[in-house]
């Protein structure tokens, strides 16, 4: 079983996390992705997916047209752990890929 991070290396975390944050109200990070088109962000979507099915860790998202909203949180330790990091650091990647920081 994962452990859930601590404040402190969530935090540390985050720091080499570009655009991504702390969410309000619960313990889970988050950013917003926002691609050239529609084509350009389901294209991410679909590379992002099979990263989370590879790894059985899957996000919440949201897409409407050219934007992607991600949230990462790990539901059995009911909070940020390194599997979120993991995921977050590889969609960054993607992203990057794509021109898109």
């Amino acid at each position: 079983m994962v452990e859930r991070l601590s404040a402190e290396a969530r935090k540390a975390a985050l720091w080499e996390l570009a655009g991504w944050s702390e969410t309000s109200g619960r313990e889970a990070i988050a950013k917003t992705f926002v691609f050239k088109d529609f084509n350009e962000a389901f294209g991410f979507m679909a590379r992002a997916a099979l990263v989370a099915e590879k790894s059985d860790h899957h996000p919440e998202w949201k897409n409407v047209y050219k934007t992607v909203e991600v949230v990462l949180s790990t539901h059995d330790v009911g909070g940020v752990t390194k599997r979120d990091i993991d995921l977050a650091k590889a969609m960054n990647a993607i992203a990057r890929q794509l021109g898109v920081s």
